[in-house]
Parts: structure tokens; C-alpha cells; sequence
């Protein structure tokens, strides 16, 4: 269940978010160390619950899918799409 941020709370994320990369100072964030990242895995943290459906997609854009998705296979692609598309609509909804 994601948290509901009261209006302050979202001007500060919002004032926080504004600021450009070389205002923020991380000082008091030490470095992981290189040998760390060797061990790091992406989505160990948080794995979303997969559901299961079906959906009639047009031909053109399955087979564009197929022909160039990277990685793990076009099914992984299509949800990452997805995924980017519903947090750039809530992004600019203020969710």
C-alpha cells in the first residue's frame, strides 16, 4: 500500500525534488565501497505480485516488442513500459 503524504509533506518532496544535484550535499553519506557492488542484485528488495492475463495487443506493436526487447524477454518490456508510463501519470497527478 503506497503512503498518503499530506499537502506539506508533497510541497517539501516537490522543493526537494526542484533542486538541482549540485545543491544537495551527501557529505555525511559515506561511499559503499566498490567490492559492494560486486554482490549487488537489482529487485531482491521488492518484488511486485504478478498477475496473470490476457490482453489483445495490435500485431505491429507486439511484434515491435518482440523484435526489441532487451533483456529478459518482450512480456518484462511491455510491463516496464507500463510500469513508467502509470508512475509519470501519477507523478504528474501529485499522487
Amino acid at each position: 500500500m503506497k503512503k498518503k503524504f499530506s499537502k506539506a509533506e508533497r510541497d517539501l518532496l516537490a522543493k526537494l525534488e526542484a533542486l538541482p544535484d549540485s545543491q544537495i550535499d551527501t557529505g555525511d553519506i559515506p561511499e559503499a565501497p566498490a567490492k559492494n557492488w560486486r554482490l549487488a542484485r537489482r529487485g531482491d528488495l521488492y518484488r511486485p505480485t504478478k498477475q496473470p492475463v490476457t490482453i489483445r495487443i495490435d500485431a505491429d506493436v507486439l511484434a515491435w516488442f518482440k523484435e526489441n526487447a532487451e533483456g529478459q524477454g518482450y512480456q518484462t518490456e511491455i510491463n516496464r513500459v507500463l510500469r513508467h508510463h502509470v508512475t509519470r501519470v501519477e507523478k504528474r497527478s501529485g499522487r
